[in-house]
C-alpha cells in the first residue's frame, strides 16, 4: 500500500492517510463504500476525526468574468477518538450516502467532462489536514438514463456538461448548484433551437427535469430562451414510453405555448420566455447572466459504439471527442490541489 499523503501539518514524521473507494460508480442518493488506510508516523498520535468531503468544480459569472472553483457540498466524519500508534497500519471501513442532486459524471461509461472528488481530512493533535483526495464518479439514475436515452433516440447530441453557481428559482434545489446538460439539435429542431440545456434536480421520490432551449431568431424577432419544467417520479420509470414524453416535451419548449396540469405521473410546471436568458435561475452574487428501474436500450448501446468509432450520433456522441475524454484524466489532483474551496453562494431573492 502506498500511501499518497503525509500529514502536512505535522511535518516529516507525522501519519499518513490513502482512502480507497469501492470500484463501484455510485448513484446520487445512493451509497459509497471504500476505506479510509492510516500508517502512522513516528510518534503515537491523537486522531481526532476522519472526515469526507465532497468538492465539485463549479463554474461561476461575475461583474469581472467568468471564474471556476471547488465547492464542498458535503461532509461527513466517518470515525475519530483513537490513538495511533508509532508506524501503526490501520483500516477505517465507511458507507455514506450521497446527496439525491450530486451531479453525474459518466453516461454509459463515457465520461461527461463533470469533475467530483472525495478529500479526507485528517484532524490530529488539535490541528487539521486536507489529506487524500480521490476522484468521484457517478452514473445516472434510472430516471436521469430514461431522459437522457429518449433524447439520444429522438437525435439530439452531447456538447457539454458543466456545474453552475447558483439556485433555480421555484424548484426543490438543495445544492448551492446545479448541472446543465447541453445538446445541440435533433434535425427536427435544427432550424428552430441553436441548443437545449437540460438539467435534473433529484429527491427520493421524484426527479424535476428542467430543459431550457436557445430558441432561433426569424427576419422580424430576436431569438430568446425557453424553459420548461417537468416532475418525474422514480416508480414511473419503467412504465413510460420515453421517446414520445420526451418528444412531447421539445415539440412544447420549441413551440413555446404554456401547458399546466399533470398527466401518469409527469406535471409540466409551464414555460417561460421572451424575458431574460436564465429567467428563472438566480446565480446569487456570483452572478450567471445571458448564459450561459434501469432502462438501457439498443439504441443509446449502439449510439456508444458509434461514438467509439468515430461518428457522433445521439447524446453521447460528443463524449469520445479526445478534448472531453483528455479533460478529464488526472484533472481532479491538479484542479483541487492548493484550490480554496467555496462553500457555496447565497440565494438572491
Amino acid at each position: 500500500m502506498v500511501f499518497k499523503r503525509l500529514l502536512g501539518s505535522l511535518g516529516v514524521g507525522g501519519p499518513a492517510v490513502d482512502t480507497v473507494l469501492d470500484p463501484i460508480a455510485a448513484v446520487p442518493g445512493g451509497t459509497l463504500s471504500g476505506q479510509v488506510h492510516l500508517k502512522g508516523g513516528n510518534a503515537d498520535f491523537t486522531i481526532d476525526h476522519i472526515t469526507l468531503e465532497l468538492i465539485a468544480r463549479v463554474e461561476a459569472e461575475h461583474d469581472h468574468g467568468e471564474s471556476e472553483g471547488a465547492v464542498v457540498f458535503d461532509r461527513f466524519t466517518v470515525g475519530g477518538g483513537f490513538r495511533l500508534t508509532e508506524g501503526e497500519h490501520r483500516s477505517i471501513p465507511f458507507a455514506i450516502t450521497l446527496p439525491w442532486e450530486t451531479p453525474i459524471t459518466e453516461l454509459y461509461g463515457q465520461p461527461l467532462g463533470i469533475v467530483l472528488g472525495v478529500r479526507t481530512e485528517l484532524g490530529v493533535a488539535g490541528a487539521k489536514d486536507k489529506g487524500d483526495l480521490d476522484q468521484l464518479t457517478v452514473r445516472p439514475l434510472p430516471a436521469q438514463e430514461a431522459v437522457l436515452e429518449a433524447l439520444g433516440q429522438l437525435g439530439f447530441g452531447f456538447k457539454s456538461a458543466d456545474l453552475e453557481l447558483g439556485h433555480i428559482r421555484g424548484t426543490g434545489q438543495q445544492l448551492p448548484f446545479y448541472q446543465e446538460i447541453e445538446l445541440t439539435p435533433a434535425p427536427a429542431y435544427a432550424h428552430q433551437v441553436n441548443e437545449i440545456e437540460v438539467t435534473f434536480l433529484t429527491n427520493p421520490a421524484a426527479m424535476e427535469v428542467v430543459i431550457e432551449a436557445d430558441k432561433r431568431g426569424g427576419f422580424f424577432t430576436e431569438g430568446h430562451d425557453a424553459v420548461t419544467r417537468y416532475t418525474v417520479s422514480h416508480a414511473d420509470v419503467p412504465h413510460r414510453n420515453w421517446n414520445a414524453e420526451v418528444e412531447a416535451w421539445m415539440r412544447q419548449l420549441v413551440e413555446h405555448r404554456a401547458s399546466y396540469g399533470s398527466h401518469g405521473g409527469h406535471a409540466a410546471h409551464g414555460v417561460y420566455g421572451h424575458g431574460a436568458p436564465h429567467a428563472d435561475k438566480d446565480h446569487g452574487h456570483h452572478g450567471h447572466g445571458d448564459h450561459h428501474g434501469h432502462r438501457s436500450g439498443p439504441g443509446m448501446g449502439t449510439v456508444v459504439a458509434a461514438g467509439a468509432a468515430g461518428l457522433a450520433v445521439g447524446v453521447v456522441g460528443g463524449l469520445v471527442a479526445a478534448e472531453v475524454v483528455d479533460e478529464v484524466g488526472d484533472e481532479v489532483g491538479d484542479f483541487f490541489e492548493g484550490d480554496d474551496e467555496d462553500e457555496g453562494g447565497d440565494d438572491e431573492a
